[in-house]
């Protein structure tokens, strides 16, 4: 069967092709826009040929040049296929001809990284179904965090279905995600709890370098005992009736001022502890922040994934059931076998397994991220941001690791639990040390009915104190801070290491799956190419049902492997960020 070729390449391993047995259909393909994006492993052609086959479009053939910034952009367009029938060769059967895009090719603009020796990558976007019940309406991010504002009830349970029952699906982006994270999560607020916690503590510790003022004041109203046994034992000698004595009314106050000079170094100790503490909980809520951002991400990587399988099942049944008709045509025209419609209903029904095994997984994936970002149990949600790479990393191995050094918030806390048990160890040698205070009070005493004014006295004085003995328990309490310390130390040198680990291995992962995209895009081309060249040798009667079935498994792997390769390099670069961390991105 002879047929034409048309074919460009204009990248290694990106090859715009179309395979015709219509020379009518040469020259109609269009190709009009492909965006370009920078990366740093990713070799790039820099003498595209075109194809000696004769056609009537060109793209110009110029050499890449390593220059800070690249900004190169083409459109795809659509083919445009005339409508021609399909023939077999062995019995003049017209057989249905339907033009499809399996996947196609999105545009997006991608931020151009500007670096010395960046090559050049293609950005490859993959279509998003609307799946029917789906809002995909995209709304603002504070329209957003006011709808889904989490239950202020913390202690509210649903008792009936209603309560529990999915009610609307809506789709939001990885961004929206991220805003919904930070307002409704909670181990992130419980986080921030804490820190103010921790600065309500600081503030108590700040307190003692100020002077303590204390009043106390009361009005008693009193008759001894004494007073009363003394009157009764007069009146007995004298022989006279006893009487109660009277009552006497009171009143007394003294105000003391209290201040300590000199503390052995325990105050300054303790508010250096209390702001260390402070620290320690703001790295923390970084930390958790960081913890949310990946995780947050990987779930909707996650949907993303499931999304696509989904799709991919899909195409895949619908693939199948092409084929089935296929053979269901043949058979009738009598030059295809039982056989061959056997083996294409098994393939379908597998395909169908396959895409109902998918949308389980589709559904699990919306519930965990939905479960992730502390939702109302009435909603779900599904991902609205196409497949596509989602940036660039433009430094270094080495840059990388000594940014994450700089800036990881687990490396600076066990720097902030080193630097407490520092200061709680000073504080139990200070209890050994002298204490030193000013005291100054102030009293005032008036008796009721007693014709004498208000009597009052004042005291000033310095009074000092030392623990002298205290049966080793200031000691012991020092060497185990002591100890504390070594161990923070050791702790930090540990982490320090999987700091390090964590980035390379981050880094290397992010380069094989950016080499591994444009692998999978060139498989995945190929694949579709050797379906269709399948189906036509079928149709013909010169090929074999099995080869369909084997070219739908490997178009349906190589789809597969294509979303995988995209989002694994997603997800390896939101790990590489998160372990420099999103505040040493910014920076750089």
């Amino acid at each position: 069967m002879k047929g034409q070729q048309l074919f460009h390449s204009f990248l290694p391993g990106v090859t715009a092709a179309v395979l015709t047995t219509q020379p009518a259909w040469a020259g109609t393909f269009k190709a009009n826009d492909l965006k370009l994006v920078s990366s740093p492993v990713v070799s790039t052609a820099t003498n595209p040929k075109v194809s000696v086959v004769e056609n009537n479009w060109q793209l110009t053939a110029n050499t890449v040049d390593h220059a800070p910034l690249f900004d190169y952009q083409l459109d795809f367009g659509q083919a445009v296929l005339p409508e021609l029938p399909s023939y077999s060769s062995r019995a003049n059967v017209p057989l249905p001809t339907k033009l499809k895009t399996v996947l196609s090719l999105s545009p997006v603009n991608p931020k151009v990284i500007s670096g010395k020796g960046y090559n050049q990558v293609a950005q490859i976007t993959l279509p998003k179904e609307n799946p029917s019940g789906i809002d995909s309406t995209l709304d603002s991010s504070q329209t957003i965090l006011e709808r889904f504002k989490p239950n202020p009830n913390l202690l509210d349970v649903p008792q009936d279905s209603q309560g529990v029952k999915v009610q609307r699906t809506e789709a939001i982006s990885l961004e929206q995600a991220l805003d919904l994270a930070k307002q409704n999560n909670n181990d992130l607020q419980v986080a921030v709890l804490q820190l103010q916690r921790s600065q309500s503590s600081l503030k108590e510790a700040q307190a003692a370098l100020l002077p303590s003022l204390n009043l106390v004041g009361g009005v008693t109203r009193s008759r001894s005992s004494s007073a009363t046994l003394q009157e009764r034992q007069t009146a007995k000698r004298l022989n006279i009736p006893s009487e109660n004595p009277d009552a006497t009314s009171v009143f007394d106050s003294q105000a003391e001022l209290r201040y300590d000079l000199y503390t052995s170094g325990r105050r300054t100790a303790a508010i250096k502890e209390a702001e260390e503490q402070v620290r320690l909980q703001q790295f923390e809520v970084e930390r958790q922040s960081e913890e949310i951002r990946l995780n947050v991400a990987t779930e909707y990587y996650g949907l993303q994934q499931s999304d696509e399988s989904v799709r991919i099942a899909r195409s895949a049944v619908e693939n199948s059931q092409a084929s089935l008709r296929d053979a269901q045509a043949l058979e009738r025209a009598g030059v295809g076998t039982k056989f061959d419609v056997l083996r294409s209903q098994v393939n379908l029904a597998n395909s169908q397994q396959e895409l109902t095994d998918a949308l389980s997984q589709q559904a699990i994936a919306r519930r965990r991220l939905a479960l992730r970002l502390n939702l109302p149990q009435s909603v779900s949600i599904t991902a609205s941001d196409p497949v596509q790479l989602a940036g660039l990393w433009k430094s270094s191995l080495e840059d990388s690791i000594v940014l994450a050094y700089q800036n990881r918030a687990e490396l600076q806390q066990k720097l902030a639990e080193r630097n407490i048990r520092e200061q709680q160890r000073k504080q139990a040698l200070a209890t050994l040390g002298p204490q030193i205070s000013f005291i100054a009070r102030y009293d005032l005493l008036d008796q009721f009915n007693d014709g004498v004014a208000i009597n009052d006295g004042y005291s000033v004085g310095l009074r000092a104190s030392m623990n002298l003995y205290d049966g080793g328990a200031s000691q012991a309490r020092a060497a185990r801070a002591k100890t504390e310390i070594a161990i923070a130390e050791a702790e930090f040198a540990e982490r320090r290491n999987q700091v390090r680990f964590q980035v390379e291995e981050a880094y290397s992962s992010h380069l094989a799956n950016l080499e591994n995209v444009q692998t999978a895009a060139t498989a995945l081309d190929q694949a579709k190419e050797s379906l269709r060249l399948a189906r036509l040798r079928f149709q013909a009667g010169v090929g074999t049902q099995t080869d369909v079935i084997n070219a739908q498994s490997e178009l349906t792997r190589s789809e597969a492997n294509r979303v995988r390769a995209i989002l694994n390099y997603n997800l390896a670069l939101t790990r590489l960020q998160r372990y420099v961390t999103s505040r040493a991105v910014q920076k750089s």
